[in-house]
């Protein structure tokens, strides 16, 4: 029970890694508050998370004991961002873990040069900036308790190139970036903030997870072989499962972690050591 007594925000919750993250939080002993957009964004070419999911997300942690505060929210308003914040203030007294999970994988598959304005808005937005908005919010409540952990879902693809993802390499590029950055802004006040590179990640259905399957279609190919391209390019001859994501973002969260900060880990199976 790492967590026990502790308030831990988790975007992107409703399904895969965030829905992972939420499940072990919970099981941990702590306090869960549930963010996800409930719904679809013009730009974003294949639907995002459900109302249904997200409460499925909040029924498996109650079913651990926890107690849970569901909101929905698009991390690309800031004034969505702040209100739920505000909620789980006011709910739970403190914040004391942030995991930056949201975060979409299309529009892609197509050079640099014919991406719209609008669809590189859209992945900056809510993969880079929405972070931000999170942390923006959130590093008031941890700077005035003296402590806080953030961990920042990013991505193999903050560490090296992609063809075709231009704008998902730049966002995930970016976020790890900001994740220096903020940790040496916060690091005097004893708030700690790092970055999960995950990939490639498992398609899990026990959370819902469809990342892998969003990629295949932004390429033109099945699911089948976006999964043997993947398991070429790791070194364990083994994808990563969402929990193995879960389980690192709760040792980073934890005590176990108290002097980690500014660090980048990457739960790849080996992918980024070639």
């Amino acid at each position: 029970m790492g967590l026990h007594d502790r308030t831990v925000v988790i975007t992107g919750a409703a399904r895969g890694i965030g829905r992972a993250c939420a499940v072990r939080a919970a099981e941990e002993g702590a306090d869960v508050v549930l963010i996800d957009i409930c719904g679809d964004l013009p730009a974003v070419p294949y639907p995002l998370a459900s109302a249904e999911q997200l409460e499925n997300t909040a029924r498996l942690c109650r079913k651990n004991g926890a107690s849970v505060l569901v909101e929905t929210a698009d991390v690309s308003s800031r004034s969505a961002v702040r209100s739920a914040v505000t909620a789980a203030v006011d709910r739970f007294g403190r914040i004391d873990v942030l995991i930056n999970n949201a975060g979409i994988g299309a529009p892609s598959g197509r050079p640099a040069h014919e991406f719209t304005e609008e669809e590189w808005r859209v992945l900056l937005d809510v993969n880079l900036s929405g972070p931000w908005r999170m942390i923006a919010a959130v590093a008031p409540v941890m700077i005035a308790q003296r402590s806080g952990s953030i961990v920042n879902v990013a991505s193999t693809a903050g560490l090296v190139g992609y063809r075709h993802f231009a704008g998902y390499v730049a966002s995930k590029h970016g976020l790890v970036g900001l994740t220096r950055a903020a940790a040496l802004d916060y690091a005097p006040m004893n708030v700690r903030v790092n970055a999960l590179c995950p990939g490639p990640v498992r398609d899990d259905p026990a959370v819902d997870g469809q990342m892998a399957a969003v990629v295949a279609e932004s390429l033109g190919i099945s699911t089948e072989e976006q999964e043997a391209v993947d398991l070429a390019s790791v070194a364990m001859s083994s994808l990563v499962d969402p929990a193995d994501l879960a389980g690192a973002a709760i040792w980073l969260a934890g005590d176990d972690s108290r002097k980690v900060t500014g660090t980048v880990v990457a739960v790849d199976a080996g992918f980024s050591a070639h």
